[in-house]
This record gives structure tokens, C-alpha cells and sequence, in this order.
């Protein structure tokens, strides 16, 4: 079976606007928290990417209907659902399965998972996960299957271990359902936990707090059909920005959903590169100083993320990419994930210069002009910071593997083509 490449032409100015697509991480924990009612919900601005695909896969082997009834509207009818084991093969192509965790358990009683897949960036916890859901009154048995059990699930008081993203979203659809209030501590508020919270309110259920790290779940309400849409993804806003800084060119990202873009701008301001709100609009100016922001005294800065509302870990690779084509030093500390900058590597063979600390730091020299190369895509955001490399690199790059930055970016190579990249995606062998 042939594998697709992009084939980048490097050096071209870019210009025009672009939208970005609904977040992708708000579109997975949606889709799995329309399997809580019986009634169908319609939900809009939903990306088109593979990992959605994979997910819906997963929903239609649990007895539920999904039909897209538009180009990102989709709507899924779980009238009857059933948590007997789903494909294991399946289960391993996205992380995104163990989502399905809470929902099931609430609609059946049992769930069965194979262990979930997903972007090979460093050891990625289910303890969380199942810490919350036994809280709320479910076993688990962990072997070459998960298997969750409850009864029933009654509310509780809980503490999470970490404010993991998908360890509260599967808490937050667990205690919808469960009879009595939870209260959710040290809960993640990332904009995606946001719209599944809006999400669920839509659909009848109450929950206090909502963009907080505290909770209130008031659960056992049933659930009715709806419709919702779903928001701006701000990951890819990010990316966009990257994008535009480094092939000095000015664009407009529609829509950005401003209101959650308060860290990563600052991120980018660290980095020399401004930008401007206009509405509901985010504008990158072409003219952009591009000169890292030393610390008091003229220290080296760093650039770290952290849980929300700081930067994301999702937006480092792009800033590292941003970072080599800013004069200044400066240090990027990437603490969630031990294997995510594993990809400087492919930055220091196209020229950059970079020294990789240890597995989660790296220290970024700037500017240096990129060479194209031929690269691999390792996961879904050091894909597209690979493809923004291309984008401003002297020559024509090769990037091989290109269905991981598929799995998290819709129709990547015709929406950046559309404002003047030349990406040519191409069968190989």
C-alpha cells in the first residue's frame, strides 16, 4: 500500500486568510458524550481529520449510528449502545477510545477496551482515568483488555492525581450520569473540556465551574437530543501563527476564538512575534520584529507549557520551528511529554541550530535559514512543524508519513496551497 508525501517548494511568501477547522480535541470527547442519550444530536464544525474517522469507527461498533449530513456536520443516534469488547484494532489507532470509557459505562454497566493508541510522545497515564471512574463507583481488571464494571454510579467528591485532559472528560461524562452531585478537583480547563461542558449542557445536564479547576456536576439528569458546534481549534491558530512568522507573511485567521488565545500569544510575543485581534479575527502583520525577548538583566528566557490556561503542549513544536528563524537564545522546556522533542533532530539535519538538553528541554539559536530536506512526520503537531519548516526552507522538502499530520489537520495541503504555499501531496511507492 502506497504512502503519501508532501512535496514542499520552501521560500514563498504567503498571503490571504484562513479559517481553522473545529478543535479536534473538543471534537473526540463530543462525539463520544452524544452516545449518553438515546435521542440523536447533530454536531456542527466538526474536522474532518482521521482521527474523527477512526473514532466514529468506534461508535458504529458500539451499536450507535454516525452519518455526516454535511461537509463537518455530523450526527450520531445512539438509540442503543452497547460495551461489549470493541476492535482492539481500532482501540490502538487513536488515544481518543478510552474516551468511550464513561459513556459506555454509563449506558451499559460494562465496558471493554483494548489499550488506546495515539501519538508516540512519551508515557501517557490511565491512571487517572480510572482513579476518577472508581470514585464514581466502577471496578476496573487491567490486562491485554480494560474492563470497567459499575452497577451503578452514584456522585462523589474527587481529586484527580493530575489535571489530565482526557482523565476529566471522561470523569465529567460519568458523573453526568451518575446519580448525585460530584464535585470534580484539579480538574483540566482546557477551551476543549470548556465545549464538552457546553456540550453536555445543551443536552440538559448541570455543571457549575465550567472553565475552572473546580466542578460541580449535579448528575443522574436525563439527557435529550441537541445540537451544538463546536469551536475554533486554537492548536491550529498556533500553528498558523508559526506559519506566518517564519515565511514573513500576513495573514488572517477568521474565527480564531480569540478569548482562548491569551497564552499563546504571549508565547509568541516572547518570540518577537506580535499579533493583532480585529473582531472575532486574529491578524499576523507581515513586518514582524522576530528578535527573542531576553529576561530581566538579559538572561536567557525560556518558553514552558504547562496545564491550562498557559501555554500548550500542543503548540511547542511550532515554536521551536518559530524560534530558529528569531534572533536571540532562547529555551524551550516541554515538561508533559518525555519523547515530543525527539523531532529536532530532522531541524538540526535541514540546519537549524538546536542542542537537544535532555529529553525535555532544548536550547534554540536564531536565525538560521532551512534547508529542504526529506523528513518524516512523527506525530500530528511535530508533523505540521515539519511542514512549517518546509514551508520557509530554502529548496524543495520531502515529508514522508504525512497521514499523522492528517489525523489532527484538515485538508492541510489545499487550505495552506489556497494562500500561496506550493504542497504537493503525491503517492509513494
Amino acid at each position: 500500500m502506497s504512502q503519501p508525501q508532501f512535496i514542499v517548494e520552501g521560500g514563498r511568501p504567503l498571503a490571504g486568510s484562513i479559517r481553522p477547522t473545529g478543535n479536534k480535541n473538543a471534537a473526540l470527547p463530543i462525539v463520544c458524550a452524544a452516545l449518553l442519550t438515546d435521542q440523536p444530536v447533530t454536531l456542527e464544525n466538526v474536522p474532518r481529520i482521521r482521527d474523527i474517522e477512526s473514532l466514529l469507527s468506534l461508535v458504529r461498533a458500539a451499536g450507535a449510528s454516525a452519518e455526516w449530513t454535511a461537509a463537518n456536520t455530523l450526527v450520531i443516534h445512539a438509540k442503543t449502545v452497547r460495551g461489549d469488547t470493541l476492535p482492539p484494532d481500532l482501540c490502538a489507532r487513536i488515544r481518543a477510545s478510552i474516551l468511550l470509557a464513561g459513556p459506555l459505562l454509563a449506558r451499559c454497566g460494562e465496558v471493554t477496551l483494548a489499550p488506546p493508541g495515539g501519538d508516540v510522545i512519551g508515557r501517557r497515564r490511565l491512571d487517572t482515568h480510572v482513579l476518577a471512574l472508581e470514585a464514581l463507583g466502577a471496578t476496573h481488571e487491567f490486562g491485554e483488555r480494560i474492563v470497567f464494571r459499575a452497577k451503578a454510579l452514584t456522585g462523589a467528591d474527587i481529586f484527580l492525581d493530575e489535571p489530565s485532559v482526557t482523565g476529566t472528560e471522561n470523569a465529567i461524562m460519568a458523573a453526568v450520569a451518575a446519580k448525585g452531585t460530584t464535585i470534580l478537583h484539579n480538574a483540566a480547563s482546557e477551551p476543549h473540556v470548556q465545549d464538552l461542558c457546553e456540550m453536555l449542557v445543551a443536552l440538559g445536564a448541570q455543571i457549575e465551574g465550567i472553565g475552572s479547576n473546580v466542578l460541580t456536576i449535579h448528575g443522574g439528569r436525563p439527557l435529550h437530543g441537541g445540537t451544538f458546534r463546536i469551536g475554533p481549534d486554537h492548536i491550529e491558530v498556533g500553528s498558523f501563527i508559526g506559519l506566518a512568522a517564519v515565511t514573513r507573511s500576513r495573514l488572517v485567521i477568521e474565527d480564531a476564538g480569540v478569548q482562548h488565545l491569551r497564552s499563546i500569544r504571549m508565547g509568541f510575543d516572547r518570540l518577537g512575534v506580535t499579533t493583532e485581534i480585529s473582531g472575532a479575527d486574529l491578524i499576523v502583520p507581515a513586518e514582524q520584529e522576530m528578535r527573542i525577548r531576553s529576561d530581566l538583566g538579559g538572561a536567557v528566557p525560556k518558553l514552558e507549557d504547562q496545564p491550562w490556561p498557559a501555554f500548550p503542549a500542543d503548540v511547542m513544536s511550532i515554536a521551536i520551528v518559530t524560534a530558529t528563524q528569531c534572533e536571540g537564545i532562547i529555551l524551550i522546556h516541554e515538561k508533559m511529554f518525555e519523547s515530543r522533542m525527539f523531532f529536532v533532530d530532522k531541524l538540526v539535519g535541514m540546519g537549524a541550530r538546536i542542542v537537544l538538553c535532555d529529553p525535555h528541554r532544548a536550547l534554540v539559536s536564531g536565525p538560521t535559514q532551512l534547508r529542504g530536506a526529506q523528513v518524516e512526520s512523527p506525530d500530528i503537531r511535530a508533523g505540521m512543524a515539519m511542514l512549517i519548516a518546509a514551508l520557509c526552507a530554502q529548496g524543495t522538502s520531502v515529508i514522508n508519513n504525512i497521514g499523522q499530520i492528517e489525523r489532527g489537520y484538515e485538508r492541510i495541503d489545499e487550505r495552506l496551497n489556497a494562500l500561496g504555499a506550493r504542497i504537493q501531496r503525491v503517492a509513494n511507492g
